[in-house]
Parts: structure tokens; sequence; C-alpha cells
């Protein structure tokens, strides 16, 4: 029988610890920037594309901070599961406001799931560099 007492997988990657569902929603929310800056005239003031750029970077930084510095457990997986959050509120909020791209025929499924995998994608990146900085950080 398994020594349940012993941490699982390698020393710090809290392999087996749950999956922090408040971190994971908190941080997908974090999609809620975007209609923001479009309500208040951010997005006119600095045009579409920087914009998202400056979103995107704010979010990342904060994803990887918060899951980082917050030695939160689980960092790719959290913040895998974070993406995918955000990727599905984009999606929702598109379709609810009407505020999507033209996919120029492409069916909104496609559309959709294209989201959701890049946002996934870019949470477990995200996770990957919270990790590495975790394992850099000193025990407490």
């Amino acid at each position: 029988m398994p020594d349940r007492s012993a941490p699982a997988g390698p020393s710090g990657t809290g392999a087996g610890e749950p999956v922090s569902w408040p971190v994971v929603l908190g941080l997908g929310a974090l999609a809620l920037l975007f209609p923001l800056a479009e309500l208040t005239g951010v997005a006119d003031a600095l045009g579409e594309a920087p914009t998202a750029l400056l979103l995107l970077g704010l979010v990342a930084v904060v994803w990887i901070g918060g899951i980082a510095l917050g030695r939160v457990p689980r960092p790719v997986l959290t913040s895998t599961l974070a993406g995918v959050t955000f990727g599905v509120v984009l999606v929702v909020l598109s379709l609810a406001l009407g505020t999507g791209t033209d996919a120029e025929g492409a069916p909104v499924a496609a559309v959709a799931a294209f989201e959701v995998g890049r946002s996934a994608g870019l949470g477990a990146l995200a996770g990957l560099l919270a990790d590495a900085v975790q394992r850099r950080q000193p025990r407490r």
C-alpha cells in the first residue's frame, strides 16, 4: 500500500494536491477586462491592437506572478484550466455582446474551439513559467 503521508510527485510541484478552483475562476475572469476596456473607451483611445497586447501582457503578469508568488499548487494545470475558463468567458461575451471579430463564414463552434484552445495553450505556457519561478523561490 502506498505511503499517503509522503508528498506525491517531485518536490515542489504539488502533484498530489487538488486544483484551487477559486484561483482558476478568478484568473479566468480576467477576460472581463476586454469588454471593460471597450466600455471605458480605453480601446478607442489606444487602438484595438495595442489594447489587446496591453491586456494580454497584464493578464500574463497577473497569472504568472499570482500563481508563482502565491505558491499555488499544480501551477501548470491551474493556469491551463484558467486559460480554458478565460477562453470560454471570451467566447460567451463575444456572442452575448456581438463584439467578436468576423470569422468570415467559419462555423461559430470552430471559432469558439480555436479561442478556448488558444487560451488553454497560453495558460499552459504561463503555468510553465510560474512553475519555473516557484522552483527558484526559497522554501518557506
